[in-house]
């Protein structure tokens, strides 16, 4: 069920901006009762997106003593399967030790998506003994919206060579897609062990020939490099960015690569996107060198994204939303960076709308609720923390 377009205003009356204070900063709630708990989860599956949202916000400020016990039991057994799903999401937000053991047990949930939530928290919280079952699910998950998500958790536990070997045999199984999610995953948890294969694919021209690229420079391995050097020379133009943000991530003329990333993003959203794959290759050329800590690429996504329209909008609001969701840290810095906080949280607001990825978002929130416990009063980081919430509707 995706967000849909109803938006929440904000008024300024002193005492309804003190109560949405109370409620962007994640305060519990004390006074709720178990009635008026479980009626708020059944609304979490609710047509109307505004009802869901005040849901989550409801549910996530329960206190843990009153919102686990019922989380789980919801999640688990909830007659409405989108409403399983967003409680196991919901979970995750609490700090409670039977959480993980919920979601050891959710990876043999017959829902789909309750499964693609579990195969994602333990993308973010491995654990060795989870191998095997995580090998054998690869068997049976088809679904185009679960399987990257156990592709994901595969790359995180590939400290084990029976995990290496199949993620490598994986590369060159299946449909297009599920071969550009394992490669995906591949670069962005630096597999060396598969470069050769990668630099394969990257050498000859088709549809996932930038996907190998760019996981190329995302592993930093110095064998890819003359690949790359004659790729410069023989590459269609909507490669071009992908190469040079790949030969920066490997350390050759960073400076220079990333000056023409950038003007390729800074092209393709003064021509109003009028050629969609250069712009959309630029953009994630853009997020790839984000996420390795080049704060400029970051800050470029903001500027161009903001000052857009569509369709030119749209590729640097994903690219940038990608970051988001991988490398929430860094896009908390980069807020922190910003005088224009609000057009730039509408646009991180966009981003997460077109990706729809429920578990990765609530890690945003956790983010931004720590941060703001974690920040003295009137200062800038509590006050970043606070607006994203709002805006971004937590």
């Amino acid at each position: 069920m995706n967000r849909g377009s109803r938006r929440f205003s904000v008024t300024c009356g002193s005492v309804i901006v003190f109560l949405l204070v109370c409620v962007a900063v994640g305060r519990a709630q004390p006074s709720l009762n178990d009635t008026e708990l479980r009626a708020a989860i059944d609304r979490l599956g609710d047509f109307d997106y505004g009802v869901r949202v005040e849901a989550s916000r409801t549910v996530r400020r329960a206190p843990i003593k009153a919102a686990v016990p019922v989380l789980l039991e919801t999640a688990r057994g909830h007659h409405d399967s989108y409403v399983q799903f967003r409680a196991a999401v919901l979970l995750y937000g609490f700090s409670d030790a039977r959480v993980g053991d919920y979601f050891r047990e959710a990876l043999a949930s017959p829902n789909d998506r309750v499964r693609a939530a579990a195969y994602y928290y333990f993308e973010q919280e491995p654990d060795l003994a989870l191998v095997v079952p995580l090998l054998s699910a690869l068997d049976d998950e088809t679904s185009e919206f679960v399987r990257p998500a156990l592709v994901r958790a595969l790359a995180a536990h590939d400290d084990t060579a029976v995990v290496r070997d199949r993620l490598a045999r994986e590369i060159d199984r299946g449909e297009g897609y599920f071969r550009g999610v394992v490669i995906e995953a591949l670069g962005d948890y630096r597999a060396a062990y598969a470069v050769e294969p990668l630099i394969r694919i990257a050498a000859e021209a088709g549809p996932l020939q930038d996907d190998a690229v760019l996981a190329l420079g995302k592993i930093g391995d110095a064998r890819a490099l003359p690949t790359l050097a004659a790729l410069r020379d023989t590459a269609a133009e909507q490669l071009q960015p992908i190469v040079s943000a790949a030969a920066c991530l490997l350390g050759t003329d960073c400076p220079d690569q990333v000056r023409y990333v950038i003007k390729a993003v800074s092209y393709g959203a003064a021509t109003a996107g009028a050629d969609q794959d250069v712009l959309r290759s630029a953009s994630s050329a853009l997020a790839a060198l984000a996420m390795d800590g080049h704060a400029e690429a970051l800050d470029a996504l903001f500027d161009f994204g903001r000052k857009s329209a569509e369709p030119a909008r749209a590729p640097i609001a994903l690219a940038l939303g990608t970051v988001a969701l991988r490398s929430p840290s860094a896009v908390l810095a980069a807020l922190r960076r910003r005088a224009d906080l609000d057009p730039a949280l509408l646009l991180l607001r966009d981003a997460f709308d077109m990706l729809d990825e429920d578990f990765a978002e609530e890690r945003f929130y956790i983010l931004m609720r720590t941060t703001y416990w974690n920040s003295t009063t009137g200062s800038r980081p509590r006050a970043i923390a606070e607006a994203a919430m709002q805006v971004l509707e937590f």
